[in-house]
C-alpha cells in the first residue's frame, strides 16, 4: 500500500486526498496546511490527519484543531508527496523532500527543470518511471494533450493552433478577475500552454493563444489541428469516443456552454460537480480537407486529479498505463454519459 502524503489541500490537493482514499493500492497519510481554516476543518472532518509547518502551530492550537504533527513529519512519515500548494511553493519545498529523500509530484504551475519529468498520463506514462520527482502538467495543457494523443496516433499532427478562453478564476477566488472585461492573457505570442504541451509532447509543433474572461466554471478552447491525411468528421468523433477522458457532448441535448456541463456533472452525482474529462462538442469536430477542427470545455479544478493518481503508479511502477487508468477511471467513476448515475466510491462513503 503507497503511503502519500498530499502537501497542500486547497482547490487541487483536497480533490487529490479523496482521489487517494478511493484507490485500492494507495493511502492518505495526512494533508498539509498552513491555515486553520474552515478548510482545515472540512478535512478533519473527513478524518484526514492534518499537518503544518512547525511556526503555524500555535494558530491550529489556538483554532482548537488538533495537528498530527509537522509537515516535516508528514514528509518522513510518507512515500511520496503530492504537492498541492500554490505556483511557486512547490519549488520551495523541493528542498525538504530532497532532504529526507522523498519522491514528490508537482503541479503545473511549477516549472518544468525542477522535475525529473512532466506527466500526463495518455501521452507519455513511461516517462514517470523510477522518476524521483514528476510534475503533473497544467489543466489547460492536461486537456491538450488527452486531444492531441490520439488525433496523432490515428492521422498524424501537422500543426496544432489553439486559443485558449480562460476562466477568471475559480469560483472561491474571490480577488481574481476581470470582473467586466476581455484581456490578451498574455498579449505576447504564443502564450505558456504550447511550450508546455511540449514538455510532455515533444514532437507535437503548436501555437497557443490565451484570452481571459469573466467567468469561473471552465476553460474553452477553440482547437485547430492539421492533420497528415484528411479523415471523414464521423471517424474522428468514433476515435475521439474511444478515449474514456474525453466526453463528446452529443447534438441536440442543450449543453450549450460550461453553465450546462456542470450543471450535468452535479445531475450525475459528482463530488464539487467535477469533470475529469475534457468535454467536446461532438457537432463542433469538423474536418476541411485536412483542418480538424473542435471546441472543448476544460475543468479546472478538476481534470488533473486522475493525472495525479497515475502519476503515482507510474513512478513506483504499481502498474503499467492501461491498467492504472483504468484503476483510476472505474475508483473515481470517469467515464461521464447522459445516463451517469453512479457515485464515486468516495462519494458513496460520505467522504
Amino acid at each position: 500500500m503507497l503511503r502519500v502524503g498530499i502537501n497542500g489541500y486547497g482547490t487541487i490537493g483536497k480533490r487529490v486526498a479523496d482521489a487517494v482514499r478511493a484507490q485500492p493500492d494507495m493511502t492518505v497519510v495526512g494533508v498539509g496546511k498552513t491555515s486553520p481554516d474552515y478548510v482545515a476543518e472540512r478535512a478533519r472532518a473527513l478524518e484526514y490527519d492534518l499537518y503544518a509547518p512547525a511556526e503555524r502551530a500555535e494558530r491550529f492550537d489556538t483554532a482548537g484543531i488538533n495537528l498530527a504533527g509537522t509537515t516535516e513529519e508528514l514528509v518522513r512519515a510518507s512515500d511520496v508527496i503530492v504537492d498541492a500548494t500554490p505556483g511557486g511553493i512547490g519549488a520551495e519545498n523541493y528542498p525538504l523532500y530532497a532532504e529526507h529523500d522523498t519522491p514528490a509530484i508537482f503541479q503545473g504551475a511549477e516549472e518544468d527543470e525542477l522535475v525529473d519529468t512532466s506527466f500526463n498520463a495518455r501521452s507519455n506514462f513511461e516517462a514517470a518511471t523510477d522518476a524521483e520527482y514528476t510534475r503533473v502538467v497544467s489543466c489547460n495543457t492536461t486537456g491538450l494533450c488527452r486531444l492531441l494523443t490520439p488525433l496523432e496516433e490515428a492521422y498524424g499532427v501537422e500543426k496544432a493552433r489553439v486559443t485558449l478562453i480562460r476562466r477568471g478564476g475559480d469560483p472561491v477566488q474571490s480577488s481574481r478577475g476581470p470582473i467586466d472585461d476581455i484581456l490578451p492573457d498574455p498579449v505576447s505570442i504564443p502564450s505558456h500552454h504550447g511550450p508546455d504541451v511540449k514538455t510532455v509532447l515533444p514532437d507535437i509543433d503548436i501555437d497557443t493563444l490565451g484570452t481571459k474572461v469573466p467567468a469561473t466554471h471552465m476553460h474553452l478552447h477553440s482547437v485547430n489541428v492539421t492533420l497528415a491525411s484528411s479523415p471523414e468528421p464521423e471517424a474522428v468523433r468514433s476515435r475521439l469516443a474511444e478515449e474514456s477522458r474525453l466526453f463528446l457532448i452529443p447534438e441536440g441535448v442543450g449543453v450549450d456552454g460550461a453553465g450546462a456541463l456542470k450543471e450535468l456533472a452535479h445531475d450525475a452525482g459528482r463530488p464539487r460537480g467535477d469533470l475529469w474529462e475534457n468535454c467536446v462538442w461532438e457537432e463542433s469536430i469538423a474536418v476541411e480537407d485536412s483542418d480538424l477542427y473542435c471546441f472543448q470545455g476544460i475543468h479546472q479544478e478538476s481534470d488533473v486529479v486522475p493525472e495525479n493518481i497515475d502519476a503515482l503508479r507510474a513512478m513506483f511502477g504499481l502498474a503499467d498505463r492501461e491498467e492504472s487508468m483504468r484503476m483510476t477511471d472505474e475508483a473515481l467513476g470517469v467515464g461521464l454519459t447522459l445516463d451517469s448515475a453512479s457515485r464515486p466510491r468516495y462519494a458513496a462513503d460520505g467522504q
